[in-house]
């Protein structure tokens, strides 16, 4: 949630950022400075409500000494209809500052000064590549057909269990799926520092709300019910990604600086409806409800921020490498950012069959915006409570990984070569064959 301070402080500047995400809420800046203003009159008048019946109070105690009941009286009901002046202004000053808050918890994170300008993916500089795209003697098939053909993936039958956008692994697509899930938790925990943690793949609202996804997104998420009782709904939520708990994890808490950074990589499956996105239950697996993913998470100090999200970059970029996939990095423009995101890098790989690349990862920094929103803070050198920042990025996302892992490695003869850091968790085989 953006800083009422700030905004009271800079509105032209905050407009000027918000108007750069192109979605038109720099608008409601006036809107909430009104609500806002509202509120503090409201509060001021309420002290000065509480000064005068204070001292009407101390005289009351004056006139009872003195014997003057009857002024006595008349102050004791001006002290009642000032405490009913005094409970309408609390009234008012808790409905405007929930109307203040309804728009600014609807507010996206400004873009930081370094996301370049733009309107779409279209307008996204790229800023590295890394390998080259590989070569073929024949005509490279799809993942779909690799899949059927080595019967590692049975699409007909993941439709029939839960309908359109959900997979059935099958065999080695089971096993390869696992080894990559393994693979990039030993990876991250061993080589890039992070704490693995597995939380719950159930949510709260808080949490929801916390990351940001609710209630910008709360058409895309899987709302659970807990038997028949409806009055269950609207509390817990199927995780769209292991961000909202890990992120989570250290909400309405004060940290001490010395537990700054924190680290954590978690392994989730990830369920999004994506309601009225297109592509969802065509074949494949580009787009699907239901994913793996392995993210990461950091809970850094303010001034950190930025350099910590380089290294998160790096280390997701060094799945890509140890696994000899051509991939591009693009950064994000203020008009394709996420709504919870200061500055973001995606790392998309080079898919064969589809001839096109694909986003495995998306390496954000959500600067103070999330923090504020589930109340984290930590205290400084000084004993100052601040809000820390907090970065997520994926470590890599399945199953497009999955995807342009096969397309890359296929063989003439429709076999799939097994990359050397994933052999050992297959037990030293190195071809996938029908």
């Amino acid at each position: 949630m953006i800083d009422i301070k700030w905004i009271r402080e800079q509105p032209e500047l905050v407009k000027q950022r918000l108007a750069a995400r192109n979605g038109g809420d720099d608008a409601k800046i006036d809107e909430v400075l009104q609500l806002d203003e509202q509120r503090r009159h409201a509060l001021k008048q309420v002290e000065d409500l509480k000064a005068l019946r204070n001292k009407v109070s101390k005289e009351i105690g004056a006139l009872m000494g003195q014997k003057k009941l009857a002024e006595a009286e008349a102050k004791k009901a001006e002290t009642r209809t000032l405490g009913d002046q005094i409970t309408a202004l609390d009234k008012s000053a808790a409905e405007t500052e929930a109307a203040r808050d309804g728009i600014l918890i609807r507010l996206p994170n400004p873009p930081h000064a370094s996301v370049p300008l733009g309107k779409s993916s279209a307008d996204n500089p790229e800023v590295k590549h890394w390998g080259a795209k590989p070569e073929f003697a024949f005509k490279p098939k799809s993942h779909v057909e690799l899949c059927e053909s080595l019967k590692l993936v049975d699409f007909h039958r993941g439709a029939k269990l839960s309908g359109s956008g959900f997979l059935l692994y099958t065999n080695w697509g089971a096993r390869l799926e696992r080894a990559l899930i393994q693979f990039l938790l030993d990876l991250h925990t061993t080589q890039h520092g992070y704490t693995e943690v597995a939380p719950p793949h159930i949510v709260s609202r808080d949490c929801m709300v916390g990351v940001g996804q609710f209630p910008k997104f709360e058409d895309q998420a899987y709302a659970v019910r807990e038997g028949l009782d409806e009055s269950t709904l609207d509390k817990l939520y199927l995780l769209p990604t292991a961000e909202a708990p890990v992120a989570n994890i250290h909400r309405e808490e004060i940290l001490p600086a010395s537990q700054l950074p924190i680290y954590y990589c978690a392994y989730s499956p990830c369920f999004r409806a994506e309601a009225g996105a297109a592509g969802v239950g065509t074949r494949g697996m580009i787009r699907v409800h239901q994913f793996d993913k392995v993210e990461l998470v950091k809970v850094v100090k303010l001034e950190h921020g930025y350099d910590e999200l380089e290294k998160m970059l790096a280390n997701a970029e060094k799945v890509l490498q140890l696994l000899g996939l051509h991939y591009r990095i693009v950064l994000l423009c203020t008009g394709d950012m996420g709504f919870a995101s200061a500055k973001t890098y995606d790392i998309e790989v080079w898919a064969p069959g589809q001839n096109a690349y694909l986003e495995v990862s998306s390496c954000s920094n959500t600067d103070e915006f999330q923090a504020r929103r589930m109340n984290l803070r930590y205290k400084d050198a000084d004993g100052n409570n601040k809000f820390p920042h907090l970065l997520n990025g994926s470590g890599t996302a399945l199953a497009r990984l999955f995807v342009a892992l096969i397309e890359t490695y296929q063989q003439a003869d429709g076999s799939v070569l097994i990359p050397e850091p994933l052999r050992p968790y297959l037990r030293g085989a190195d071809k996938i064959t029908a």
